[in-house]
């Protein structure tokens, strides 16, 4: 589809937030994005996090972990940094790209067993998903 919006959604280890936010959003946001995720510092997918995204309907059980070195030198619309570490060390992607910051609590961090860790993960899950509901903010398009 010509002029459809590109977002990479970055954090550190794109285990969780970034996951979730883009299984999020591009559930949400059907055919008007490409939708992106990485990480500074890839690692896995949490099971948690699929477990969560599972219960709103939405399949991420096949994404992988992606390094921020895969989309270097591509061009993006929206580059949403959902951490503080990330969004002090994000890349500078070519372009006229909108960076926009929201830190959220990393689940990965999240202690106990797995049904204490899966609370956080659907919490955070959540607090994603509240986020992107007006994506993309006041002020830009995606049109």
């Amino acid at each position: 589809m010509p002029g459809k919006k590109r977002v990479l959604i970055l954090c550190t280890g794109n285990s969780a937030r970034s996951q979730m936010a883009e299984g999020l959003l591009r559930h949400d946001a059907g055919d008007r994005l490409e939708v992106f995720s990485a990480g500074t510092k890839p690692s896995f997918v949490r099971s948690e996090a699929i477990t969560v995204m599972d219960e709103l309907g939405i399949d991420i059980s096949g994404h992988r972990s992606k390094g921020v070195d895969e989309f270097n030198g591509q061009q993006f619309d929206y580059v949403l940094t959902v951490c503080d570490n990330v969004e002090e060390s994000c890349p500078i992607f070519p372009g006229q790209t909108v960076r926009i910051h929201h830190s959220f609590e990393d689940p990965a961090e999240a202690q106990g067993g797995r049904d204490e860790r899966i609370a956080v993960f659907r919490r955070v899950r959540d607090e994603v998903k509240r986020y992107l509901s007006d994506f993309p903010p006041a002020g830009t398009s995606i049109h």
